[in-house]
């Protein structure tokens, strides 16, 4: 799992430790190259965290246990997460404009929630690994942002319900069917 998360959490932290490494790979292997080969190590490193997080769990070394009323602030974070990821992807949306980097917003949500409301060291060095990650990658993105003066795109409340209704039956699809599914641990 430690693997996978630094091949994972290496190739998308480039831009906030190796920006001009990265440039120059891209100059070295063109774009499509570049992206072929970031996303071929994210994938091994996605199932590297897949395999040895499902590893840890058989026999988990738990450091606390978490009581019962985060289980709800996680639901709850977990639903702004959803929010948030839905608002990357719609085009006109007033969160998108707001913070500027939906997604990784929504991985701090998500990774804060689950890393309260589960105690084992494997949830710790996961959803810990992911909180940072999201952390100094949004303070990167927002640094970028400032020295290029980007300006948020127009937005609209069309837009706005789109995506808060994306987000929603996006929870509610995890929630009830894909979190057992995907994960092998229902919610409720």
């Amino acid at each position: 799992m430690i693997l996978g998360l630094v091949l994972f959490l290496g190739t998308h932290s480039l831009r906030i430790f190796a920006e001009d490494w990265r440039a120059a790979r891209i100059q070295q292997f063109g774009e499509k190259g570049w992206t072929g080969i970031v996303s071929l190590v994210s994938l091994v490193g996605f199932v590297l965290i897949v395999w040895g997080f499902g590893m840890a769990r058989a026999q988990p070394v738990v450091l606390w246990v978490p009581p019962g009323w985060t289980f709800h602030v996680n639901a709850l974070l977990s639903l702004v997460a959803f929010v948030f990821l839905a608002a990357a992807y719609v085009p006109g949306n007033h969160i998108k404009a707001w913070v500027g980097h939906p997604m990784v917003i929504a991985v701090k949500s998500w990774a804060l929630g689950h890393l309260l409301s589960n105690g084992s060291l494997a949830d710790i060095l996961l959803f810990g690994s992911f909180l940072v990650w999201a952390i100094l990658s949004f303070r990167a993105a927002s640094k970028r942002d400032a020295l290029q003066g980007s300006a948020p795109a127009a937005a609209n409340l069309k837009a706005d319900a789109i995506t808060v209704a994306a987000g929603l039956a996006g929870y509610l699809a995890f929630v009830f069917f894909l979190h057992l599914w995907l994960i092998g641990r229902p919610v409720m």
